[in-house]
């Protein structure tokens, strides 16, 4: 217990160490995330005779387990070393993904979905626990004034670390399954490379310092959940978090359903647009942070809230109703208007909540952010799935016609509007995503600015970032990103600036 014992006060080389350690947490923690969610799930549970609705359960599971956050609240409270509690049952709960990958070969066939949904609810449940730690830790250990510039470069590392992964994992994928009738084998293999990814972010985790939790006034968890509840701004945040996670995870679930069955790509094409839009995400990570420091994360949601929500309504015309010339080029606009978007929306959601949180007192607000989220999240995809198969048998289709009204025979037909299935879902998403942004509305945050400022502001970062990659000097620095910023951090780690809570 000496190792994760806590301290009074973090002096700046212990805040440095602690960036240095979550930059590897982040690389290995976001490998584990791509290599067990989105397509590569959802390819598996397919590989298990998966309907749209199991695949909505499946998506739901972790979600649901978010309610695992308020006695996980009291728990933090008691124990008072989050430190030990993220490492333990973070380390605990991905172990479950070795069992996972086990199932085709062990678990007889009727089993295997029930089983893979139980072990889904164990590491979801101690990953619950571990986030709830995780969150309040880290908000006292990141300076504020910092925090979007880091978040942003964190998770521009991680992504970029990650993608190359993602890409060997569905070329992997697609040469076993055309040498053998089932790809179960080749998920097995990348569901263990993501547990061992899993395991390594826990061991990263446990060499960041912790500094001591001040004193609660009271431990019971009525008076704990009250604080949040009374503080009205925090209030209104915790409506759109809700709405805007309802509305996400009411279609991106089945993006991955979508392209394998619907569009049948190969899983090599599905990661490789994902890829597309993650290294999107790695150029504007750095540029939507740096607004959400100048301005506000609310200013920077204002504006790439919308263009996300905008690619929700591009899907259904990938069809019209078959796969077209144009079927491509709209998926690769998608995922890069997507990879953008995703970008600001990704670092200033959650950013906006460790803000707003107070110093010290985090842990029930963010908390009670991951449970509401979580509930919204459980709910949508299970509905969106039952609304995929309750629309499959159904059509929306409008033409544009050119007639002969002599002969009433028709010369030329061109289809503009084809909604069958799951492109429901996603104009249902598209709908309740705009509804989610008018709750953003409400909620005041220190520096915000009027959309147009930071519109203004983003053209002409991405004016600057052109011209600096379109020179040879520039084209070095956007190759040697992300390991440039890392030689960086060793040139700065005798040039520390004082902690600032």
């Amino acid at each position: 217990m000496r190792f994760f014992r806590t301290k009074d006060f973090l002096e700046p080389s212990d805040v440095e160490q602690g960036k240095r350690m979550l930059i590897l947490d982040g690389a290995f923690g976001q490998t584990m995330l791509v290599l067990t969610t989105g397509a590569f799930l959802i390819g598996y549970a397919l590989e298990l005779k998966a309907s749209n609705t199991v695949v909505g359960v499946i998506s739901a599971v972790g979600p649901l387990f978010q309610i695992v956050q308020l006695p996980s609240i009291l728990l933090v409270e008691k124990i008072r070393m989050r430190r030990l509690l993220t490492v333990l049952t973070a380390f605990t709960g991905r172990l479950s993904w070795f069992g996972i990958a086990a199932l085709p070969f062990f678990a007889p066939e009727g089993y295997r979905i029930p089983l893979f949904l139980i072990l889904l609810g164990i590491h979801y449940g101690m990953g619950a626990v571990a986030g709830c730690a995780y969150n309040s830790w880290i908000r006292d250990v990141i300076p504020i004034k910092t925090f979007g510039s880091f978040i942003a470069t964190r998770l521009a590392v991680a992504t970029f670390t990650s993608a190359l992964l993602s890409v060997a994992g569905a070329i992997w994928v697609d040469w076993y399954r055309d040498r053998h009738d089932t790809a179960s084998g080749a998920y097995a293999a990348v569901f263990i490379v993501a547990a061992v990814s899993g395991l390594a972010s826990a061991l990263s985790l446990a060499r960041i310092p912790e500094p001591s939790m001040p004193k609660e006034s009271s431990g019971t968890i009525s008076a704990i959940l009250r604080q949040p509840f009374r503080d009205m701004n925090f209030r209104k945040l915790l409506v759109f978090l809700g709405f805007w996670s309802f509305a996400i995870n009411f279609a991106a679930p089945f993006f991955a359903v979508y392209l394998l069955r619907e569009l049948g790509l190969s899983m090599t094409w599905v990661i490789g647009l994902s890829v597309l839009s993650q290294l999107v995400n790695v150029l504007f990570f750095r540029l939507w942070g740096k607004l959400a420091d100048r301005f506000s994360n609310k200013s920077v949601l204002a504006i790439s809230g919308p263009m996300f929500v905008f690619s929700f309504l591009m899907w259904p015309f990938t069809t019209l109703p078959e796969p077209h010339v144009l079927t491509i080029p709209l998926l690769i606009a998608i995922h890069v208007l997507a990879g953008i978007s995703t970008a600001g929306v990704t670092l200033c959601a959650g950013n906006i909540a460790f803000k707003l949180a107070p110093y010290g007192k985090a842990t029930a607000y963010l908390a009670l952010n991951a449970l509401i989220t979580g509930v919204a999240a459980t709910i949508a995809p299970i509905l969106a799935g039952f609304a995929g198969d309750y629309f499959a048998p159904y059509e929306l289709k409008v033409s544009l016609e050119w007639l002969n009204w002599q002969s009433s025979d028709v010369v030329l037909s061109l289809p503009t509007v084809d909604v069958r299935g799951l492109d429901f879902v996603f104009l249902i998403a598209f709908l309740l995503g705009l509804l989610a942004m008018t709750r953003l509305v409400g909620v005041k945050e220190e520096g915000e600015v009027e959309e147009a400022i930071v519109r203004q502001e983003l053209f002409l970062e991405m004016r600057r970032a052109v011209r600096q990659v379109s020179t040879v000097a520039g084209m070095r620095q956007l190759t040697a990103f992300p390991f440039g910023t890392l030689k960086q951090w060793r040139k700065r780690r005798r040039e520390l600036e004082r902690w600032v809570p």
